[in-house]
Order: structure tokens, then sequence, then C-alpha cells
């Protein structure tokens, strides 16, 4: 049996952690607990939380030093040029947004005070008041107007140039207001402004080495290739942050090495960890794994205007031999949640739950393999190291197909090319996809008829006619209803099998707090060191 809280509320517990604050006894608060309709056991269990609430309230101060995966000697100071992690890490500590994503996946604002339109076509976007450049400069529309702009300009080479190039107008209405047309309607223009690359700059700013931002923290040190040294900005305009005094990022590439950096304790935080570094972390006294699933996946796909993808019973064949549990448990050592061949993860609020996982059933598999005529005969399965985990997934389905005669010719290809010489391009490959903040870019990018990266070459005028319905409306629930149907017929119809969405592991100091999930990827969406603390 379970001890149950028949009537608790959030309100409950703000008021058992305010009579914390207040220095009641534990036998006061048992006695509150009952009174609210808290059996004994349970009771205990709300006490533990909330006096763990109230000594997780954050504190000032402190160096923080944090380790990531990768570098280069390309490493910018520039949002729009951002690529890797690292200059994610450093712009989101330099810069603020207009808006951002919060752990739920929705959308806040950041700067920008409000986000309004009528039509989803002409938005008018005003602008907190009191904000500061680090040199001192107050932010305006102009810096606005300046910062988006610069996206459509060849000469930027911005990443996000082609997402950026449905904005067709800017207007600095006045000092704190600004208006943005798009070409044609698109009601997650404010999601989509959350995105890393869409930090706001100085109106006239080419030279990005000093960091001029927004943002919680001032720049002290940047070397390209090798380390960041930021500062507390204590001007931030928001109350309370950060909390830190310093934050220091370098790279260090080897996962290993990368932990007894972290063991030795010359980082608070190493990120992304593979399973077999998470080893050295096991019994250490000290420290602690963050396990976040963010909507990264890697899929099999299989195109749908080749053999043997044009035959529609291999592609149901091959669902049904992908063991999705087992992929979890060995491929990913765990680190994942199992899918339903949907690119939108439970992380997006558009998510559709009630898309279940398609069962493993070799008879089935085999049933449409031979319907198809292509049982015994020798398929080609391109996989490599550059899409995680690929190639243990690779074996598992080979080794499934082979239960039933179905041969699969696991081909393992090097890192070096493999997205210009196979990815989009072989019969049968895999491929590795990051988190994004809106369905709507998952299938423009991915799934629409005219999608730069249409994986299995799906083509549907019907899913087509869906996407810009849904991108145009303002309505809400209209739009989950749309883009639920819209991943179901990406489930049934399409030739990508996204067995799981994999999740990230960071090691940490147990005396970094803080730490949450982000839609948008690792390290609270790259954004942390203006959320963490370090415990006294």
């Amino acid at each position: 049996m379970t001890d149950k809280i028949t009537n608790w509320t959030s309100a409950d517990d703000a008021m058992v952690e305010n009579a914390i604050r207040r220095g009641a006894s534990r036998r006061e608060l048992l006695k509150m607990l009952l009174a609210g309709g808290a059996a004994v056991a349970a009771g205990s269990v709300v006490l533990g939380h909330a006096t763990q609430a109230v000594a997780a309230e954050p504190v000032s101060g402190g160096n923080f030093k944090a380790a990531g995966w990768s570098s280069s000697t390309a490493d910018t100071l520039d949002p729009a040029k951002a690529s890797l992690s690292t200059d994610y890490v450093r712009c989101c500590s330099l810069y603020n947004r207009l808006t951002f994503l919060d752990k739920d996946g929705v959308t806040q604002m950041e700067l920008a005070e409000s986000f309004d339109s009528k039509d989803a076509k002409t938005w008018t976007v005003k602008l907190r008041k009191g904000v500061t450049f680090h040199d001192g400069k107050d932010l305006t529309a102009d810096d606005v107007v300046y910062s988006l702009k610069r996206h459509l300009d060849p000469a930027v080479g911005s990443k996000v140039a082609k997402i950026a190039a449905q904005m067709s107008g800017f207007k600095a209405v006045d000092k704190s207001t600004v208006e943005i047309t798009l070409a044609d309607p698109n009601a997650d223009l404010p999601t989509i402004l959350a995105l890393h690359h869409f930090m706001i700059v100085q109106n006239g700013t080419t030279d990005f080495s000093k960091g001029n931002g927004t943002g919680a923290f001032v720049l002290e040190t940047f070397e390209p290739g090798v380390r960041s040294v930021v500062t507390k900005n204590k001007n931030y305009w928001k109350s309370g942050k950060p909390h830190l005094d310093s934050f220091e990022f370098i790279a260090i590439s080897d996962d290993s090495a990368r932990v007894n950096a972290l063991l030795s304790g010359d980082i608070n935080f190493a990120a992304a960890i593979n399973p077999r570094a998470m080893k050295l972390i096991g019994g250490q006294q000290g420290f602690e794994l963050s396990k976040t699933t963010s909507g990264n996946y890697t899929d099999l796909n299989i195109r749908l205007d080749m053999d043997p993808g044009s035959k529609a019973d291999f592609v149901a064949g091959m669902k049904y031999l992908v063991n999705r549990e087992q992929i979890v448990k060995s491929a990913l050592r765990g680190l994942g949640e199992i899918g339903n061949d949907q690119p939108v993860s439970p992380a997006n609020i558009f998510h559709n739950a009630d898309l279940k996982p398609k069962a493993f059933d070799p008879d089935k598999a085999k049933f449409h393999f031979q319907k198809a005529g292509l049982l015994g005969q020798s398929i080609p399965v391109i996989a490599s190291d550059a899409a995680t985990s690929s190639i243990d997934m690779a074996m598992i389905i080979q080794a499934a197909g082979a239960e039933i005669g179905m041969k699969l010719d696991v081909q393992r290809v090097p890192s070096d090319g493999y997205w210009d010489n196979y990815w989009l391009k072989a019969p049968v490959h895999f491929g590795n996809i990051n988190p994004r903040p809106t369905p709507d870019i998952l299938f423009s990018l991915l799934y629409a008829s005219n999608a730069p990266w249409n994986e299995s070459q799906y083509k549907s005028e019907k899913f087509d006619k869906m996407m810009i319905e849904a991108r145009g409306s303002l309505d809400q629930a209209k739009r989950k209803e749309i883009y639920g149907q819209m991943q179901t017929m990406i489930s049934e119809e399409a030739g990508t099998i996204i067995p799981a969405y994999i999740s990230n592991v960071d090691a940490l100091s147990s005396k970094v707090k803080g730490l949450e999930a982000n839609p948008l990827g690792g390290m609270m969406g790259y954004a942390m060191a203006e959320y963490l603390w370090l415990e006294a």
C-alpha cells in the first residue's frame, strides 16, 4: 500500500516551506500536514521535500568552472555565427534573447515585454525598459532591428539565415517598440526567436571580441579553442541574478579525461559524458550525474524513392523489426526514452502522447518482408560513429533480422565525410537530429515535400497543407490537434524510424545546484551559468 495525500495542493506546499523558514518544529509541521489530510508516512515525504526545497535556495558567490566536449579555433562570440556547444554556452552568458524557452518548453519573455499579433504575420514587440549593455548603453529598438537584420546579410554568414529569411520587414516604431513583418504568417515567431543565434547585440556592432551584450556576465578573457572567463554583471537587469561571481568554460574532448578533471577538483562540471566514463563516478562521494532528455535522436532512414524503400512492405517490416526497448537498454545503455517514429519529443508541448511505440514483432516483420519479396536478400545498411549509437542500433536490428531470415548487411563507414557522402543519399542509413524548439522547424527541415533534409524523401500534399495551416494559426488548441495528426502521419507513412530520444548525461560536483532540463539542449539549453549556484 502507498500512503496518499488526499487534498494536498501546491499552496499547502508553500505553507509548509514558509513554516520551516519561520523555525517551526518537526512536531508542529507534522500536525499541520495531518490537518491537511496527509497520512503520517506521506506527511514525512512532503516534509522531506519541503525541507529540501528550503535548503535549495540559491546562494551568491563562487567561481564556477565547467568543461564541454567540443572546441575550435573558429570559436566565436558572434551569436549569428555560433555553431558549437562552446559558442552557445558563451553567448548565453554574455547576451539575452527577446524570448526564451523554460524547462517545460513554454515560450517566456526575456528582453521582450510582450509579443503581439492579430494575424501571425505582423508582430509588435514591446521591449523591457531599464536594460543596459555592458558598456552602459541603453537597449533600444534599433539594437533589435540591427540584430535581426544581420541574419539576412549573406556577408554575415548566419547559421540561421534560412529560418530568418521569413522575416521580410523591420521597423523601430519608437525606442521600445519593434514591428516585425513576415513573408507569410507564422505563429511560432516568438519561439523561433528563442534560438541561441537570435541573441540581441548592440546596433552597429561588427567587432564581437568584447562580447558586449545585456547578459548576466561580462567578458574577461576569451581564447578561441581554449577557454573563456566571464565575471558577474553587477548591473544585470534580472534581480538577484546571476548567483555566481565568475564562470570559466573550457573544452576537454576525451570523456574520461573530462570526468577525471571533475574528480580531481579542477572543474565543477563535466558536460555530456558517455556511459563508459559514467562508471568513473560510481560510488564517488561528493559527485552526481544529471540525466536530461530534450529531443535529440538517432534515426534509421529508408528512402522511399529508392529500392528497397520503394516497397511499402519493406518499410513496414523494418518498423516491426526494431526492438525499441533493447535499443534503449543496450545501444543507449539506458540513457534514452522510447519513441514511436515521431520527431517531436515529450519535451515539446506539441508532442502527441497518444502515439504508442510500435511493438517489436518479428513475425509481422517477416510477413511484410515476404510480401515485399525481399526475405533472404541482402540489404545494405550504412552506419557510422558520426550518428550517435547508430552502429550499436544497427547490430541489434541486424541480429533480429537474422532470426527470421532477413539479411541486413551493416556497413560501418568512417565519421569523416559521413554527412556529405552517405546521409540523405544511401537507400538505408542513419541520421542524428538535434533538438528543435517547434514542430514547424522539424517538419520544414525534415518532412515537407521540399524539405532540405528530407531523410526518407517523404512527400505528402496533405502534410504540406496542414503544416502551412498550423503555422499561420494563433489558436494553440487547433495547432496542437493538427501537429498531433502530422506526427501520426510521419509515424505511419514516412521512412524514418526513430526508436528513442537520447538522454544527455552531465557529471557534476554535489555543490552545484539549480541544474534543470531544457528543450533547447544540455547544460540547461546552454544557459546554465546564469541560473546555477554553488552550495556554501
